[in-house]
């Protein structure tokens, strides 16, 4: 911040030496050498031609044109008048500088300067009443910047982890809003609205975690919290439907694995079935999970057909989403979600309601449409997507037909 400052004093100085700095003496002084240039050129040609008489002439009118005293450049002696011509100028420097001075410290960034400098110095070692400090440093920052999403966001992780959950609701809701395609905004609205209510899940805070699905279907938080939340109020089948999706994040022989092996089985127990360790769903003819098998369970699905596509590549480390979603809404939430990769291609997905969305089931969704997304950074959407593809309206059964789904290039 001090050499900004400094930086800003030597710009000033350059503007008001470029303001007080008179520019007559230099016009002055260009005439009387222009005069001489000419004097010198019209003395050698008058002696070339030997008339003694145009020469006198010459000089005659060299004397003529010479400045007059009043035109001639201040001596040193005439300096102690030089403030009072100069006044005007300096009152005409004064207010130019207070107000691109004022102007900047209210429009500019000299703020967000130092909060970016404050937040580099941050380490572990730092105490936690300049971390609060900070913080409210950037509280007031942010009545001046209210479109600051960055500021929204730390402030929320801040709230949260003082476990001043209202505060942190109230950051993260106006972080959603002001961001409305981010789904770990509206998730983490959802989770800090949870933990307000008492660890109650409240229809708005589901309604923000199926949003944040709606943009991301495996996004871990939502999952999170809308299986706990399902546990906590006994709909065991949906808790584990949400922790079988988030178990698919997970690397195998995770810690983060093992720990959802215990609550996906904990809930399996509750619901009377084998309260063991869930078993991995079987391959089907492709080797993928969830494919269709005989040994599937039986009941209403959708079964997918995904092809490679012959106009061009899909990389092996590639994320491919299987969606379905109703055929005539207009929400972006999917029904049913399957996540592949791109060596899984060509693949038969089956989707049914164990991979239901917020406890949503195929029988009820009526007509629906499939819709296959691959992306290569791994992020939903077909803004991400580099093959896309999509269905006819179809409705969910158990007749065994196969949706077949043919992937065009997006372009991107």
């Amino acid at each position: 911040m001090t050499l900004f400052l400094v930086g800003c004093a030597i710009l000033l100085a350059l503007a008001a030496l470029f303001v007080l700095r008179p520019g007559r003496r230099g016009r002055v002084r260009e005439v009387s050498e222009a005069n001489m240039d000419w004097y010198a050129l019209r003395l050698r040609e008058l002696e070339t031609d030997g008339d003694d008489t145009l020469v006198e002439d010459a000089r005659l009118r060299m004397l003529e044109d010479m400045p007059s005293e009043e035109q001639q450049p201040p001596s040193r002696a005439d300096h102690g008048t030089a403030p009072v011509r100069r006044l005007p100028l300096l009152l005409l420097w004064v207010p130019v500088v207070v107000t691109a001075t004022v102007l900047y410290w209210q429009l500019g960034s000299a703020g967000d300067v130092a909060i970016s400098q404050r937040l580099t110095a941050l380490d572990e070692n730092t105490a936690d009443v300049d971390i609060d400090a900070l913080m409210a440093s950037i509280e007031s920052r942010l009545e001046a910047r209210p479109d600051n999403q960055g500021y929204l966001a730390l402030l929320g992780r801040y709230h949260m982890t003082r476990e001043n959950y209202p505060a942190a609701e109230q950051a993260y809701r106006t972080l959603a809003e002001k961001a409305p395609s981010d789904a770990r905004a509206a998730a983490m609205a959802a989770q800090a609205s949870y933990l307000t209510a008492g660890r109650r899940l409240t229809p708005d805070a589901q309604l923000l975690a199926e949003r944040a699905l709606s943009i991301d279907p495996m996004q871990r938080t939502a999952l999170g919290l809308l299986g706990m939340a399902a546990f906590e109020q006994s709909q065991f089948r949906a808790a584990i439907n949400y922790w079988q999706r988030l178990r698919e994040l997970e690397d195998p022989g995770s810690p983060g694995a093992e720990m959802l092996d215990d609550v996906i089985a904990t809930a399996r127990s509750r619901l009377g079935e084998d309260g063991g360790q869930p078993a991995a769903p079987s391959a089907g003819p492709d080797g993928v999970p969830g494919a269709n098998t005989a040994e599937q369970d039986s009941g209403v699905a959708l079964l997918v057909r995904i092809e490679r596509p012959g106009g061009g590549e899909i990389a092996d480390s590639d994320t491919v989403f299987v969606l379905a979603r109703g055929a005539e809404s207009q929400s972006r939430m999917p029904i049913a979600v399957q996540r592949l990769r791109g060596a899984d291609l060509p693949a038969t997905v089956r989707l049914d309601d164990s991979n239901s969305m917020a406890g949503q089931t195929l029988a009820d969704a009526g007509s629906l449409r499939v819709f296959v997304q691959v992306s290569p950074n791994g992020a939903p959407g077909a803004e991400n997507a580099s093959f896309t593809g999509v269905s006819e309206p179809v409705t969910a059964g158990d007749d065994g037909a196969v949706i077949a789904i043919e992937l065009s290039p997006t372009g991107r």
